[in-house]
Order: structure tokens, then C-alpha cells, then sequence
């Protein structure tokens, strides 16, 4: 039973955009590796921007930064 964590900033990403990340890596593990699609984990975890630090800074700043 395959786990995939996607991990994403919170930056609007819309509903039907992160049905399509499940449905295509879901159908990736079962096209390159034989991975059953019915029993086959993707969960999205959404990172506010103050929470994700790059390079020892947020990427709030970096945005911010034009980075």
C-alpha cells in the first residue's frame, strides 16, 4: 500500500488542481511501479508560508523578496 505526502504552500491551489495531483500520482505508482490505484495513499499537506523556511529564511520574506 503506497503513502505519498505531497507537501505545498498554501497559495491557492484550487480543489480540482489537487484532485489532479491524486489522480495522476496515483496512476504513476501504477503505471511505473505495478501499485494497485485502490489501495494507494496521496494526502496534501498545505505549509502556511510563515511556516516553510528556506535557506534560514520564510518563504513569506522570500516572496516578498521577489525570491
Amino acid at each position: 500500500m503506497p503513502y505519498v505526502n505531497i507537501k505545498i504552500t498554501n497559495e491557492g491551489v484550487t480543489a480540482e488542481k489537487k484532485a489532479a495531483l491524486i489522480k495522476g500520482v496515483t496512476r504513476l505508482l501504477a503505471d511505473e511501479l505495478g501499485k494497485n490505484p485502490a489501495t494507494t495513499v496521496v494526502v496534501i499537506d498545505e505549509v502556511d508560508t510563515d511556516n516553510w523556511g528556506i535557506g534560514g529564511e520564510s518563504v513569506t520574506v522570500r516572496r516578498k523578496d521577489g525570491r
